[in-house]
């Protein structure tokens, strides 16, 4: 049987792709996946290019799992939020190649990256959790608030406003729009001058530019926990 998550690995450029033939939704299969594969990248030392299947990068959290609750529920969501702190403390350069639509959990994934290309087409980008009726999380607070401008911000968080990749990119979802076809060709090519990076001084500097960050996501996702076993009266 296919793997959801494909691992390559060649001249210091780990690519791991998502692909569960639908739109790629963050279960605890796909996550144990993605972290099996950037365990692979850490053990390498390589560059991760980050991509998902054609048309959809993710569309986030297995919603049949999050609407029922319970330990399941709680185990996906908070494997979510770390997997996404992971990759925004990543030790090498984290490359996305958004291939499609992003949305929630699966833009969270986006915003942790270190550079963050989405190919062009009619694709919708954002957190819709407001508009399915959810709270947004603190932690999706946080990850959102380490990159988008002010004003897109609170478009996102509030009202689930959604994004096409080229109003993406002014409101810091993406660093840059490219073709569909060039979308691999360009990611390579970061990602190939990124592995020119001295790694450690790079890696000590992310976590210097990124610690206030750090702690707060860390601190959110505690919260979060919390949210678990307190509901909202």
């Amino acid at each position: 049987m296919k793997s959801i998550v494909n691992y390559e690995v060649q001249d210091l450029i780990a690519t791991i792709t998502m692909d569960d033939g639908k739109v790629n939704v963050m279960s605890v299969a796909m996550l144990s996946a993605l972290n099996d594969a950037l365990d692979r990248a850490a053990a390498d030392h390589a560059v991760v290019v980050l991509t998902g299947r054609p048309g959809v990068f993710s569309a986030g959290f297995d919603l049949p799992v999050l609407a029922a609750g319970g330990p399941d529920a709680h185990k996906m969501v908070k494997m979510g939020f770390e997997t996404a702190a992971r990759i925004l403390s990543f030790p090498a350069p984290v490359v996305v190649a958004c291939t499609g639509h992003a949305i929630a959990m699966g833009v969270f994934l986006v915003l942790a990256a270190d550079y963050r290309l989405g190919a062009d087409g009619p694709f919708r980008i954002g957190a819709n959790e407001v508009a399915i009726g959810i709270t947004m999380p603190h932690f999706a607070i946080e990850i959102c608030r380490q990159r988008l401008t002010p004003a897109h911000f609170n478009r996102a968080v509030t009202f689930s406003e959604m994004f096409n990749p080229a109003d993406a990119v002014p409101a810091g979802f993406l660093d840059r729009m490219v073709p569909p076809l060039e979308l691999h060709d360009e990611a390579n090519k970061v990602a190939a001058a990124l592995t020119k990076l001295n790694m450690s001084v790079h890696a000590a500097a992310k976590l210097r530019a990124r610690g206030q960050t750090l702690r707060a996501i860390r601190a959110a996702i505690e919260a979060d926990d919390d949210d678990w076993s307190t509901p909202e009266a």
